[in-house]
């Protein structure tokens, strides 16, 4: 049980620090005086006539020798405060601040104030405790209970202090319920960190070296003072313990706020609203956190968004991502999520970004077993449909779409690009491969525009890939059609009463390309199944696999072509040959989706090595590797493109008419891009329901605008003229 205890007087001000952990011949300011920036003519003590006005203006100090100040200094702004310990106060002027529609004189009135150094201009009015901060130039602290930090404040970071006992480090159970693969959070950690710490569990040093970084970046000793950049706002709060804030940070009306560093700056100021409790964080730049959020034990990335109520526990959550009303519990989610609903709730999962999870969603539910130990890893464009029902285990390929339902069982779908439904009637999982490319290209098409635009942030520490082709999916996109011909083999011979277990995969391979080479009169009345895809005996129904196989071919050579002109067009002087000569070489299939950012999977495995070995031993080196292999990366994709394309063509080497006729494929491709971009946004303005609620078409023009003008179909339009116009003048130098 907790007591309360009679203490000595001068504790109140003094013997902060233990003193085991003062180092000899210093006192207990020596930390807080490397942290403060002293002002240019120095502090100074008080006058003997302005210690009299302090106490007119019903002012208390256990020793006013401890009082400094500096040559302005109006005694007339401080009124009814208590100071006990070394205060040191700057500039003081009777001036107004101003911060939205608030207007408040600057000085010190009705506060407690112990051992604080207080910027130049801070306005500080019913602060009834404040104790060892230092507050930057021109903040404003209003109304506020309590605010104050300890001797072995961590602000967030997974780190112990001198004399401290490992178990009380902070640990961020991501990904698995567990705990099994927590990580230490820091300031300044990108999803990368968390996913290379979190995925390769099994490498025991990097785990050891991992931690060891972590523990060494930040510094151990006792007695850092809590700090509030320059003009912050903070103001109608209860309780801020040991919180570490920069500057332009707005926090109003917040419960209680503690063990955080909040990052802010003048150009991505970070913002807390009412009702909100925070517990053990690390808060990235230009975030806003409004309207009752909770969250405990968590990472937010830059330009992230809380509100409306939602709660994030035991999770990461990356750049450019929001989550409202919501629960999210022992995630790790990559940059660019999306989850709005009330109803929804994400558990032990990681999912890879430029995703959205649906009203009435629930991913990772334990509906299976008892136990907690299963998670979900869902590749990046993850869309489960409203009112969906997922349980562990399950993986899902790149940009897989759930149709509403309550799926039964685990799934393992390696389908990009998929739709999937639980057919009920029929009793039978269905997908549909390549179902965003065949009759969702507007939503496809403008993902990449989307991410782009909506990326808001200053600090681009995550580097991030935003377009759905990439290495990634083409090589789940050859991974699929490899799967649909087995799979469609498979079908052909059972229809003709032929054991397909009398061939090998590579020769049902065979089988299936002489399938698909044909016009798909054969494929047709075919029963195509997948196999491994569901925890149970029913049937898995490979919806239209001819036509999917075909747009997965033309994704493949739409990716590629498009790789292989940007490399051209970097150069005008580049020709075919010289493409050849500077793009050849060995296919690289493993990639690696390391918070956003794509690598080839040496490159992440000679990372691990270094960071293993001692070669790499901060994370500053960390993430300059991480910058180095994303300069890389540009001519990593383009000499993949290369070989992809060589693939598709049979050919070791592409010859000029193979360059001119994948030049006239790729063209007829954006055209079809087009179409598909503009038809799959005109079905909504044909839907007659969709009518129903306006009186007539000039209504609906109004409120939604024309079909013509819409700015992404207008945009596409452009970009297919400028890309055929590219096509044709790269034909000229190949």
């Amino acid at each position: 049980m907790d007591s309360v205890l009679i203490v000595p007087p001068e504790n109140i001000g003094k013997n902060w620090i233990p003193e085991e952990y003062l180092p000899k011949e210093r006192d207990e300011y020596y930390l807080r005086n490397t942290q403060s920036d002293f002002p240019a003519s120095g502090w100074r003590h008080l006058r003997s006539d302005e210690v009299e006005r302090l106490v007119k203006n019903d002012n208390t100090a256990d020793n006013w020798d401890e009082i400094f100040v500096t040559d302005q200094f109006d005694t007339n702004q401080i009124k009814n405060t208590r100071f006990f310990g070394l205060v040191r106060i700057g500039c003081l002027r009777n001036i107004i601040l101003q911060h939205h529609d608030l207007r408040i004189p600057s000085g010190i009135t009705n506060s407690l104030i112990i051992s604080c150094d207080i910027g130049d201009d801070v306005a500080i009015h019913n602060v009834h405790y404040l104790a060892h901060y230092i507050i930057g130039n021109r903040c404003i602290l209003f109304n506020i209970q309590e605010m104050h930090t300890t001797d072995h404040a961590k602000f967030g970071n997974g780190v112990i202090k001198e004399g401290e006992h490992e178990n009380v480090r902070t640990w961020v159970d991501v990904m698995n319920e567990t705990g099994c693969r927590r990580v230490l959070p820091f300031d300044g950690m990108i999803t990368a960190d968390a996913y290379l710490w979190a995925k390769y569990i099994d490498d025991s040093a990097l785990q050891e070296n991992l931690k060891k970084m972590t523990q060494e970046s930040v510094d151990n000793r006792r007695g850092f003072y809590g700090t509030i950049g320059t003009n912050s706002v903070i103001k109608n709060c209860l309780i801020l313990k040991d919180v570490k804030i920069s500057s332009y940070c707005y926090i109003k009306g917040a419960n209680k706020l503690k063990n955080l560093t909040i990052n802010s700056s003048q150009e991505e100021p970070t913002q807390i609203g009412e009702g909100v409790e925070l517990v053990n964080g690390i808060i990235g730049y230009g975030c806003h956190i409004f309207y009752g959020c909770k969250a405990v034990k968590f990472i937010l990335g830059n330009n992230s968004n809380l509100k409306y109520g939602a709660r994030l526990i035991n999770s990461f959550l990356g750049d450019n991502s929001t989550i409202s009303c919501c629960e999210v519990l022992n995630n790790l989610i990559f940059p660019s999520h999306e989850q709005h609903h009330n109803n929804s709730f994400l558990i032990a999962s990681v999912v890879m970004g430029q995703s959205n999870i649906a009203a009435g969603a629930t991913i990772g539910s334990n509906h299976n077993s008892r136990a907690n130990d299963n998670e979900i890893q869902a590749g990046r464009g993850f869309w489960p449909g409203l009112c969906t029902s997922v349980k562990h285990s399950c993986r899902f390929a790149s940009f897989v779409l759930l149709s509403k339902a309550d799926y039964p069982a685990e799934l393992d779908i390696p389908l990009p690009f998929s739709l999937i439904n639980n057919n009920v009637s029929h009793d039978r999982l269905e997908v549909m491969p390549a179902y965003w490319w065949l009759y969702n290209m507007f939503a496809l098409a403008r993902n990449s525009w989307k991410f782009q635009n909506r990326d808001k942030r200053v600090h681009k520490i995550q580097n991030i890939e935003f377009d759905p082709f990439a290495p990634d999916t083409a090589e789940e996109i050859i991974t699929a059609r490899r799967l649909l011909e087995i799979w469609t083999a498979k079908a052909s011979l059972r229809k003709n009463g032929i054991d397909p277990g009398l061939m090998s995969d590579d020769q049902l391979c065979v089988t299936g390309k002489e399938l698909f080479s044909g016009n798909g009169q054969e494929i047709k009345d075919l029963e195509v199944l997948g196999e491994n895809m569901e925890n149970t005996k029913r049937k898995v129904l490979i919806l239209k696999p001819y036509a999917a196989y075909k747009a997965y071919g033309d994704m493949l050579h739409y990716y590629s072509v498009r790789n292989l002109m940007a490399f051209m067009k970097s150069d005008d002087k580049i020709s075919l040959t010289e493409m050849h000569s500077s793009l050849k070489g060995q296919k690289q299939r493993n990639w690696v989706n390391l918070g956003g950012q794509l690598m080839q999977s040496d490159d992440l495995d000679l990372l691990r090595s270094d960071i293993g070995s001692g070669r790499l031993n901060n994370w500053n080196e960390v993430h300059k590797r991480y910058d180095e292999l994303w300069v890389k990366y540009n001519l990593d994709k383009q000499k993949h493109s290369y070989a992809t394309l060589c693939e598709l063509t049979g050919r070791p080497e592409l010859t000029k008419d193979d360059w001119v006729a994948a030049l006239n494929k790729a063209a007829s491709i954006q055209d079809f891009v087009s179409a598909q971009v503009f038809n799959s946004r005109k079905k909504d303005f044909d839907n007659p329901f969709r009518q129903t609620t306006f009186r007539n078409p000039e209504e609906m023009t109004a409120a939604l605008g024309s079909l013509d003008s819409n700015s992404f179909i207008v945009q596409v339009r452009k970009e297919t003229e400028d890309f055929k116009k590219l096509t044709e003048e790269l034909k000229g130098r190949s």
